[in-house]
């Protein structure tokens, strides 16, 4: 959903939160005014969530980034990946099987109510008992299943509840700061798709007015009283159908954070914003999915197919050409910022640029079946996807001899619909940014089987088996070799087709100061103050 220099263990991370537990549209832009707290109003570049504001049906960044604005979490990150307490007074476990969670007292939903332990038990168990997409977060709780209530939770006392998880797991309380874990007020039980248009706040902001499509508009929560509190007056998210008219308003100060530049300003653009721009490598990848239904691509003539037009692909002369450099070529189905990052994988020369290669498997594959028709890419054309893409199906083209070309989409929403309903015809743009720092969020959710990332329709029991022996290793080195053993796999199966790590490009007006990106790429929005 989705950023950093993420250094620290996950057995650090977690001995460290204990510790720190146990000691307690093209124009539309909006002009900021005065607030109540001294700020002006913070106008930033934001897209339409597919789902609205219920935690677990958002599948994607649109709505990751707006409920990180209203809601809170147990534990948040800071702008390098490192767990702080939220709502946690402190999280710990004797065996890492079960972990008894502590909440602070005296916090509040912005209706004025008290967030207890039962605001995140119920919470948790209306995702499981309704069978939203992002169940399979809890998975690993005892006794899950799909349609009741989860077992593995309890309520101990107004501010206590435990969790038992299937097997010891060290690294559990990392995935807490995702928005799937954020707890419910109530009222969200009694309706939870009013809620979902017009939520009860625990995070710094609150949803005044969401006009699709178009802009929404937040005020500052006077009942948080977290480690995001906000600097400013407020925010307004304004949505456009380019990132070019985006840049446009950036430039004239009518914008004051954007976290895209378009590729056509991507030379010169730290130049023209006379130095308020960042570029930084994030916990990201962009990638490509062709789905295993699609006629060609079943069996081991898909096989042959995939592996054929990643070889087909130079990303080294993409990310030079089109991104200026600001990428790095994958060589693995992670990011480098992740602890364990290994660029010598076995497979990953599948991952390298040699047509001869490449029309040797495609002989191979159309000897089973004949290639006919277009190779197509599906992409949303409001975030500047057009050029990557024109110049991969390019590449495919010459490199394969076949017809290649992109199939474009007019947001995010309109193209995820098609995926998630498996009515796509056609391989689309893909890519993750870690919903929390660890390896096994980009393999787990994306190449497990049923996951419910997984959009390929992949299966394979050995992943799944080294998969789930990773989340339960002793340790550090364990884990990543379990981890380095999936890869393998997933290099010589390619359910996706890997590209290149991501990077967040953004930049800010002249209008605002104390603006940085975080680990996951998202700026910083609480922390931004007007001048």
């Amino acid at each position: 959903m989705k950023k950093q220099l993420f250094v620290a263990t996950a057995v650090g991370l977690v001995s460290s939160l204990a510790l720190a537990g146990c000691s307690s549209s093209d124009s539309g832009t909006a002009e900021g005014g005065a607030a109540a707290n001294g700020g002006g109003i913070v106008t930033y570049r934001t897209c339409e969530p597919q789902a609205g504001m219920i935690p677990g049906m958002i599948t994607e960044a649109c709505g990751v980034h707006l409920l990180g604005q209203v809601a809170a979490t147990l534990v948040t990150y800071d702008s390098k990946g490192e767990l702080v307490n939220d709502l946690a007074e402190s999280i710990n476990s004797d065996d890492k099987q079960t972990w008894t969670v502590k909440v602070k007292a005296g916090r509040k939903f912005s209706d004025g109510t008290p967030i207890t332990a039962k605001s995140f038990v119920d919470a948790w168990n209306l995702i499981v008992r309704e069978k939203q997409p992002q169940a399979y977060f809890f998975d690993d709780v005892e006794g899950y299943e799909e349609g009741k209530d989860l077992p593995g939770l309890k309520v101990v006392d107004d501010n206590t509840f435990t969790v038992t998880l299937n097997q010891p797991e060290s690294d559990w309380p990392i995935r807490l700061g995702h928005v799937t874990f954020v707890p419910l007020p109530e009222v969200a039980l009694k309706d939870i798709k009013a809620f979902g248009e017009k939520p009860v706040s625990s995070g710094p902001y609150v949803l005044d007015n969401w006009e699709h499509r178009k802009q929404l508009n937040l005020s500052v929560n006077p009942n948080y009283d977290g480690p995001r509190k906000a600097q400013n007056g407020g925010l307004n998210g304004v949505m456009y159908t380019s990132t070019d008219a985006a840049y446009n308003d950036l430039m004239a100060d009518h914008l004051d954070v954007s976290d895209i530049i378009p590729e056509s300003a991507l030379q010169g653009f730290k130049d023209e914003l006379n130095g308020r721009a960042v570029s930084k490598p994030y916990a990201g990848i962009a990638t490509f999915t062709i789905p295993n239904r699609l006629k060609h691509f079943e069996g081991e003539e898909g096989k042959l197919r995939r592996k054929a037009i990643s070889l087909a692909i130079n990303r080294e002369e993409i990310t030079k050409v089109i991104f200026n450099g600001t990428k790095a070529p994958a060589r693995d189905f992670t990011a480098p910022s992740i602890a364990g990052w290994n660029d010598k994988l076995p497979g990953s020369e599948n991952l390298n640029f040699n047509p001869e290669k490449a029309k040797e498997l495609w002989a191979q594959a159309d000897a089973i079946s004949k290639w006919d028709g277009t190779f197509k890419i599906a992409y949303n054309s409001d975030s500047g996807h057009q050029a990557w893409v024109d110049a991969v199906c390019n590449q495919v083209k010459n490199n394969l001899g076949i017809d290649a070309q992109g199939d474009a989409y007019p947001d995010l929403k309109s193209l995820r619909e098609k995926v998630e309903n498996k009515t796509i015809e056609t391989a689309f743009r893909a890519g993750w940014s870690a919903d929390y720092p660890s390896a096994y969020n980009f393999l787990g959710p994306l190449y497990g089987t049923g996951a419910f990332g997984n959009d390929s329709g992949y299966s394979n029991p050995e992943v799944d088996k080294l998969l789930k022996e990773a989340l339960g290793a002793k340790t550090e080195d364990e884990a990543k070799a379990k981890y380095d053993e999936a890869q393998k796999i997933l290099l010589a199966d390619l359910p996706a087709i890997p590209l290149w790590y991501s990077s967040v490009n953004g930049g800010w007006s002249a209008n605002v100061e104390n603006v940085d990106f975080g680990w996951d790429s998202l700026p910083i929005l609480f922390a931004v103050t007007k001048k």
